[in-house]
């Protein structure tokens, strides 16, 4: 029996990576396609289908094989924890992201591939954060129109709108999951931050537990925010491409508020042996963690999908993921991009 053809955009970034193990472990084939080229080995090694190509090039998309395909999944993104200032300006969103991700619904237009898949950010509901409980999809966007996010968001907003009306006008079934935060092994070490490289937050506090040192706690420790596990969005797809009704917006989060003192405490408990970490309270510094949660329900009615990690479980098979080292290349991405602006920035 000859096996269901998938083609990933954005094949080489983080979730792409994790869904092409899944994808192979389901039995599919899988087509890979990034602007990258650092795992083009990696490919041949697992002999996976791979072409270099940038979103932005339509003529390029003539060269992509879509024979057996029954499934596009758009993950291809400039995110803002990429956004080098040497390199990049704002038209790069709208180019990569939203004319980018035109062109892709042209290809699957084109080919007549059935379905694509789509995945966003969840920063056009910002409006929403803290106005309720959880943000349905029935909520709309509410954008924001400042900040280091916004035009990211602005040409996240647009593709969205292109993903609807392919849909619409060319009987292309389209499914579009909001992502927030996505947590595992792999992107969290460092990311860009209003155009500077920063050690994150949730690498700084694993840091630490390791050594066994103190760590600051800013601001509010009560406040709280959704994340999900990679793993649990991948799951989500397998789900979305074997469904048959599935369509349109659906939340992939984990439906919970994750305060900032026990993403410290479960970090401590998971990564420190003697679980004996000084914690230093600061309210009077900024924290700069935005508060939101995803109602997931749709997601699990239709989809029939369930996220199977909470914070702590999702922890301990990010040291297993770390440990196998199955995944290093990842890391090693992130270090040529941080590696490449520091030379950028050298007189």
């Amino acid at each position: 029996m000859k096996k269901e053809k998938i083609i990933i955009f954005g094949a080489s970034g983080f979730i792409g990576t994790y869904l092409i193990d899944s994808l192979l472990d389901n039995n599919y084939q899988v087509l890979a396609i990034d602007s990258d080229d650092m795992l083009s080995d990696y490919y041949l090694d697992k002999k996976i289908e791979y072409l270099q190509l940038d979103l932005r090039d339509s003529k390029k998309f003539n060269e992509i094989d879509s024979t057996g395909c029954t499934t596009v999944i758009q993950l291809a993104a400039l995110q803002p924890s990429n956004y080098n200032p040497m390199k990049h300006s704002p038209k790069d969103y709208l180019e990569i992201n939203a004319v980018g991700t035109l062109n892709v619904l042209e290809f699957c237009k084109d080919r007549n591939i059935p379905k694509i898949i789509y995945a966003m950010s969840h920063r056009n509901t910002s409006g929403h954060w803290g106005k309720m409980s959880k943000v349905r999809e029935s909520d709309g966007i509410s954008q924001e129109y400042f900040g280091e996010y916004s035009m990211f968001s602005i040409a996240e907003s647009c593709a969205h709108e292109c993903v609807k009306h392919y849909s619409e006008s060319y009987n292309i079934n389209s499914i579009v999951f909001r992502l927030p935060p996505v947590y595992g092994y792999g992107p969290h070490l460092d990311i860009f931050k209003g155009g500077t490289p920063i050690r994150t937050g949730f690498q700084t506090f694993i840091d630490r537990a390791i050594l066994g040192k103190a760590i600051e706690v800013w601001g509010n420790p009560h406040i709280g925010r959704d994340i999900v596990y990679v793993k649990d969005v991948v799951s989500a797809f397998i789900c979305a491409i074997t469904s048959d009704s599935a369509k349109g917006l659906y939340n992939i989060s984990s439906s919970y508020s994750l305060t900032l003192l026990e993403e410290i405490k479960t970090i401590i408990e998971v990564f420190n042996q003697t679980n004996n970490v000084e914690l230093l309270l600061f309210p009077e510094k900024t924290n700069f963690i935005d508060c939101f949660v995803y109602d997931n329900s749709k997601a699990k009615l239709e989809l029939n999908w369930t996220p199977k990690y909470n914070f702590k479980s999702m922890l301990i098979d990010y040291k297993k993921e770390k440990e196998s080292n199955k995944f290093s290349f990842l890391i090693k991405k992130r270090k040529k991009m941080f590696d490449e602006y520091g030379k950028t920035r050298r007189p």
